[in-house]
């Protein structure tokens, strides 16, 4: 099998530990690995690997494989199709499909779900693939142990599929659950790449059209291809349930129990964490009189509570979420309302990713930010200039390279440069060991997306 996962989500019920430039799938939240490199780790008897995501995630999932390089092997070898916008998942395994052997049978994963009986996984995998052989759509529902309102169920004979229907109320799902007939949705399939997409053809034909075209348009360089911006936008949005498995004749789904979880809200994630005996998760930054079963999620500062009951506490550097434990499917309103504000919370940690490295910002208030920057060995920033803001540079260890206008010139530790608003710039690390500078901004503006590029090795905007 190719084990094709989709890796664009962005996570925003569990803000603000999950953020777009750094989504709960790569996220550490339950052990010591992210969710997807838990999905990859458990699917390693996997042929191949294809990772469906976008720019900014690639680079994180590619750092993120090559951590657990020797647990899985052949992990670095992993392919990609980098999509510049989401269209939901069917455009997404469509595009994926398009690239493949139509008799490649191809199991379709999330990177952000939770499995804790890896052996009823895969045996579950085996019965999948047996049934993808015989030219059947196979999905993958989980027997459900509660009357959850925040799944889609799939109402279900043996392995025969009747019907997919909608996220319920509690009513519904109680009864649901009393039937026995239905089973949660669990968003992964297995099939053969061609009968996939025969069916897409047959059942959604605009969004098939819409893929080809995209992909005959396709970039390829070295692990990835790259679908175009006006490509990509003309394909129809629509999820694989409803373009093609809620239509399709061949529809088959293996009833599963293999501990599954899509850590889809913080309840979920409390559900997963272990807890004290007075039902708060464990922590060693959390402190309780009187207080119980809160999910307290504290990683800098100490959080103290008193007599607190049923809630959520999740406290980051640089923002805190407080909300009654039952409440956190409205997290994502909280994230729509920063993004309405034009507020960096809702995209960056305080503490970011790059391709090249990472940084921290240390301090920032009117007119001025300060980071901590660390750049890879080898590493370089684009060749990129400013509007609003001037940077001054200080080097804390290794040798920095900078161009700054028409120089070009070496900062060794405790010196320093300065970059003018509007200079062409640039930041390199020519050493062996990682390059540590601090960085202080001062300007009108000093947003993240202040910034315009004039080259780049890692091909962003």
């Amino acid at each position: 099998m190719i084990n094709l996962i989709l890796c664009g989500g962005a996570g925003t019920r569990l803000w603000p530990l999950s953020r777009q430039l750094m989504p709960k799938q790569f996220v550490h939240l339950v052990g010591d690995l992210s969710l997807f490199q838990q999905t990859v780790l458990r699917n390693r008897l996997c042929s191949e690997r294809i990772v469906v995501s976008n720019a900014e995630q690639y680079f994180l999932a590619v750092d993120q494989l090559d951590e657990i390089a020797a647990r899985a092997p052949g992990a670095e070898l992993s392919r990609f199709v980098l999509e510049p916008v989401g269209r939901n998942t069917a455009p997404a395994i469509a595009l994926a499909c398009m690239g493949l052997d139509d008799e490649a049978i191809v199991l379709v994963t999330p990177s952000d779900h939770l499995v804790a009986d890896v052996e009823a996984y895969e045996a579950a995998l085996r019965r999948a693939e047996a049934l993808a052989a015989k030219d059947f759509l196979v999905t993958f529902g989980i027997r459900p142990t509660g009357p959850e309102t925040g799944y889609g169920y799939i109402r279900a004979a043996g392995e025969d599929v009747l019907s997919f229907v909608e996220k319920p109320d509690r009513a519904t799902a109680e009864r649901y659950l009393k039937s026995g007939d239905y089973l949660w949705n669990s968003g992964m399939f297995c099939f053969k790449a061609g009968i996939f997409l025969r069916e897409l053809k047959a059942l959604a034909p605009e969004i098939y059209s819409a893929c080809r075209a995209a992909f005959a348009s396709l970039r390829t360089e070295s692990r990835f291809a790259r679908v175009g911006m006006q490509e990509m936008l003309a394909i129809p949005a629509k999820s694989i349930d409803y373009a093609v498995m809620e239509k399709s004749s061949c529809a088959k789904v293996v009833p599963s129990d293999f501990g599954w979880n899509d850590l889809g809200s913080f309840e979920s994630l409390y559900d997963e964490l272990p807890r004290d005996e007075f039902g708060n998760t464990l922590s060693t930054k959390h402190i309780g009189l009187g207080s119980t079963d809160n999910l307290i999620l504290a990683r800098d500062r100490l959080v103290a509570t008193i007599d607190l009951h049923d809630m959520i506490v999740v406290d980051t550097t640089d923002a805190l979420l407080v909300a009654p434990r039952g409440s956190s499917q409205q997290v994502k309103n909280i994230v729509e309302l920063l993004q309405s504000r034009g507020s960096e919370l809702a995209t960056v940690h305080a503490t970011a990713s790059r391709p090249w490295g990472k940084y921290a910002v240390l301090r920032e208030g009117e007119g001025y930010k300060v980071k901590r920057i660390s750049v890879k060995p080898g590493a370089r920033l684009s060749l990129q200039k400013h509007r609003f803001r001037s940077e001054h540079w200080v080097v804390l260890s290794g040798v920095a390279k900078v161009t700054n206008g028409d120089r070009e010139i070496l900062i060794h530790p405790n010196e320093s440069t300065y970059i003018p608003a509007g200079q062409l710039h640039r930041l390199e690390n020519p050493g062996t060991e990682r390059l540590l500078i601090v960085e202080v901004q001062v300007g009108s503006y000093v947003g993240e997306d202040d910034i315009e590029r004039f080259d780049d090795d890692y091909h962003r905007g």
